[in-house]
């Protein structure tokens, strides 16, 4: 039977933790740069014991402001540092399972081969065992399987793709998946055969572990309830990444 982890950004003030957390099988938890404080780490990682649910570092650049999302001029040193740093935070609190960078930093590191395996070497210094979740098919899981660090490859219900396999920018009108049916649909196809519908009519290959639900995002709570029933329903087991 195929399996996919259900993973969320949480621990950001988005203020739906609580109706989530039952229904994801990866916590994804800001540690203290874009969002997040001790206060937040504790409760959120009490609350994904309560329901079962694995724990994850989620790292951006201590930009709150801009919550993250904006590309900083970063060298691959000051990557690693913030990393590291940020993974500390939480594992001094919680033993953690898997690191999934945020926003921004996720974007650059999945494009440039210097930065991801800056990021690769932060995690594997932290924690060889840690599993780094990044976009299927980017330099981060080239960067993380080349170093030895276990990966996961993460997709998106909600977002478009590229014909090189990469998400449409944000910055484009059709990024976004707004009609549930349509996301729910890609997500079945990644799933069972591997393959998403890009932009401009081709079908990619793609790798599926992990798919990410916005915890951000319009009605997050039902979309994850939602995403959970039909996944189940076409017979897709729904499980935390290598378990």
């Amino acid at each position: 039977m195929p399996s996919i982890d259900l993973n969320c950004d949480l621990g950001e003030g988005a203020g739906h933790d609580a109706e989530l957390m039952p229904l994801i099988t990866s916590a994804n938890i800001a540690c203290g740069g874009h969002a997040g404080d001790a206060a937040t780490m504790r409760a959120t990682v009490a609350l994904a014991q309560k329901h079962g649910v694995v724990v994850g570092a989620h790292p951006g650049f201590p930009d709150r402001a801009n919550f993250g999302r904006v590309e900083l001029a970063v060298t691959p040193d000051e990557v690693h540092e913030l990393v590291l740093d940020q993974i500390r935070r939480l594992q001094a609190l919680a033993p953690l399972r898997h690191v999934k960078p945020h926003g921004a930093l996720y974007n650059m590191a999945a494009r440039e081969p210097a930065l991801a395996r800056a990021l690769v070497d932060a995690v594997y210094e932290a924690d060889p065992r840690l599993i780094l979740f990044g976009l299927a098919g980017s330099h981060v899981i080239a960067a993380g399987e080349a170093c030895g660090l276990p990966v996961a490859s993460e997709v998106f219900a909600d977002r478009t793709y590229q014909a090189d396999g990469s998400l449409t920018p944000r910055t484009q009108s059709d990024a976004l998946i707004t009609d549930a049916a349509v996301a729910m649909a890609q997500v079945r196809r990644m799933v069972r055969e591997g393959k998403v519908r890009a932009t401009d009519g081709t079908d990619v290959l793609i790798r599926a572990d992990t798919v990410c639900v916005h915890g951000d995002g319009a009605n997050p709570v039902e979309f994850a309830r939602r995403l959970r029933h039909e996944l189940s329903a076409a017979g897709i087991a729904i499980k935390a990444f290598g378990t």
